[in-house]
């Protein structure tokens, strides 16, 4: 999609350096993705406390287990 945008020349720069990118386009949308990728982790740290998680793997193991037995006979 092409856009314009009034986006400070030595920012650009510096943008396209650290993402070791040729490309302006590129490096504009690696950086954008990562912005994103840090704001959802930071959403997610959040929410840390505040969900309750039931660990049942060994419940879940031990019923497929038992389906695979029966699925055999």
């Amino acid at each position: 999609m092409r856009t314009t945008l009034d986006i400070d020349a030595e920012l650009l720069e510096e943008v396209v350096g650290l993402t070791e990118e040729k490309n302006k386009g590129k490096a504009v949308n690696k950086a954008l993705a990562e912005y994103v990728r840090r704001r959802r982790l930071e959403e997610l740290k959040a929410l840390a406390g505040h969900i309750d998680l039931v660990d049942n793997l060994k419940e879940l193991e031990e019923l497929e287990i038992e389906e695979m037995t029966r699925s055999q006979w």
